[in-house]
């Protein structure tokens, strides 16, 4: 069965087929991996809004906006888990640093959050509400579950001091980045056609709604469950 894709889905493949191109020409240069990280972030910001530009995806472009506010928001996130809970780390990698998190983090969430959105998208379009809410699940958990699994051979970021599974991936994140993905996913879809101040609160929110989840779980998983 052959298989239609619209003009915005052939320009979500090939536009991440150029960057996949990009990233293996990057990680080669001989620069610190903080370095190449940042370029890539850099040049994934830019590829992206551009492209949404030039070939008129209206919601593609503010679902750029929507995911880079998110992305900085994270920062806080990610400075929680490592400088208070010290279970996140962020090793010396050559780039600045923003208290303990890499400065390429304020924009490395735009990447996974872009592609599981928009995937959402795309996906309510064709199939019912119940399976688009089970496909952005699923992409969350192989998304965010890969990149816990990889990033710490680069090295990235790497856990510690928490359970893990299959190596590296720490257990307690698990369902609060399968939530992240999903209400970021539900609360895109409700604002997209409103403006942009509306955008920083409500990624502000699910900020909010991410470190409570990743600090529950953490506390319920390596403080509770030991305890029983």
């Amino acid at each position: 069965m052959k298989i239609k894709l619209e003009k915005i889905e052939k320009d979500f493949i090939y536009t991440h087929l150029i960057f996949v191109i990009i990233c293996t020409i990057v990680l080669l240069m001989p620069f610190s991996i903080g370095i190449r990280l940042f370029i890539l972030i850099i040049i994934y910001n830019i590829l992206v809004p551009v492209v949404g530009k030039v070939r008129k995806h209206t919601n593609w472009f503010n679902l750029w906006i929507f995911v880079f506010i998110l992305s900085l928001f994270q920062i806080f996130p990610d400075w929680f888990l490592s400088a208070q809970l010290n279970i996140l780390v962020f090793p010396e990698d050559g780039l600045y640093k923003i208290g303990t998190v890499s400065g390429y983090m304020l924009g490395l969430w735009v990447i996974p959050l872009f592609i599981i959105i928009f995937v959402g998208i795309r996906s309510i379009e064709k199939y019912s509400e119940r399976t688009t809410y089970f496909i952005v699940s699923l992409l969350s958990l192989i998304i965010f579950g890969f990149a816990e699994a990889t990033m710490w051979m680069l090295p990235s970021w790497y856990p510690q001091n928490v359970t893990t599974i299959l190596g590296h991936i720490a257990l307690y994140i698990i369902v609060p980045e399968i939530l992240f993905g999903l209400i970021s996913y539900y609360l895109f879809i409700k604002i997209k056609d409103t403006n942009y101040l509306k955008y920083i609160g409500v990624t502000f929110l699910i900020m909010l709604l991410y470190l409570g989840s990743a600090s529950f779980f953490y506390f319920f998983i390596e403080k509770v469950i030991p305890m029983s």
